[in-house]
């Protein structure tokens, strides 16, 4: 073979050999391809994305300004309410009395008095029954002072007592002595404190006897189903006795107990 015969076939081998690793690299270029394909389909399965959920909203309550008499359950039921406390001696003595009949009760509370007792008030939540905002000095010439005192009185109040139950809210505000002024029914119910009043006074407070407080609650329940009653403020020991015989006797009459009510329906 000549040297142009040789040159020829060595260059002919050599385009054999680049022809074989183009078709190799091709080859092996598609099967890349196709795992890369087949990775991409894998990266784009994502697994669906969880979204966080809204927090409810609770729609806001809006307290009236107006005093509360009404018992949220309506029909014959009765509102039991206990002022002036809580007190170390007598406290103790209605939660025991009302837990034995398994009554619910509102406790107005004077913020000193809460703030110097808060096992009590913690006992009063946690035995089920409401909180009432009764003020700071229990002064019932409020309604004769400025609009900045009877703020000072109501707010400082519903503070000291919600500090001693230890979070708990304050429903209602009663004013001492029945002392209401447009100005405090506004401010209580902008706290989100219902004010509160009254139908049937036993005049407990006064030591009457524990015969005259029965006769009171039998005389006039039929004012309205919100009664009166203290645990502070002196010696409640004719309250005591009194709702010993009250409780079971409104049991008796086909009464029921319920809570004042605190929106309008």
């Amino acid at each position: 073979m000549g040297l142009k015969g040789k040159y020829t076939a060595h260059i002919a081998v050599a385009a054999s050999a680049v022809g074989l690793g183009v078709a190799v690299w091709g080859a092996a270029v598609l099967m890349d391809t196709g795992a890369a394909a087949g990775n991409t389909v894998k990266r784009t399965e994502h697994a669906p994305v969880e979204r966080a959920e809204e927090p409810t909203r609770v729609p806001e309550v809006k307290v009236p300004e107006s005093i509360a008499h009404a018992a949220e359950k309506g029909g014959n039921a009765v509102n039991i309410t206990i002022d002036d406390g809580p007190d170390p001696r007598w406290t103790p003595k209605v939660l025991d009395i009302l837990k034995e009949h398994d009554v619910k009760a509102v406790f107005c509370m004077v913020g000193p008095q809460a703030e110097r007792h808060p096992d009590l008030v913690r006992r009063v939540v946690a035995d089920g029954h409401r909180l009432c905002d009764h003020t700071v000095t229990h002064d019932t010439a409020m309604d004769k002072k400025s609009v900045a005192y009877q703020k000072q009185q109501i707010l400082e109040g519903k503070k000291m007592i919600e500090a001693a139950a230890g979070g708990a809210k304050v429903e209602y505000y009663r004013a001492p002595g029945g002392a209401f002024t447009p100005d405090s029914r506004r401010i209580a119910a902008a706290a989100g404190m219902r004010p509160l009043g009254w139908n049937v006074d036993t005049k407990d407070f006064d030591r009457p006897g524990t015969a005259a407080i029965v006769h009171t609650v039998k005389s006039e329940l039929s004012n309205g189903p919100t009664i009166l009653f203290h645990d502070g403020g002196g010696d409640r020991r004719q309250t005591v006795a009194a709702l010993r015989q009250v409780l079971p006797w409104l049991k008796e009459q086909g009464r029921s107990f319920s809570f004042p009510v605190r929106t309008t329906p």
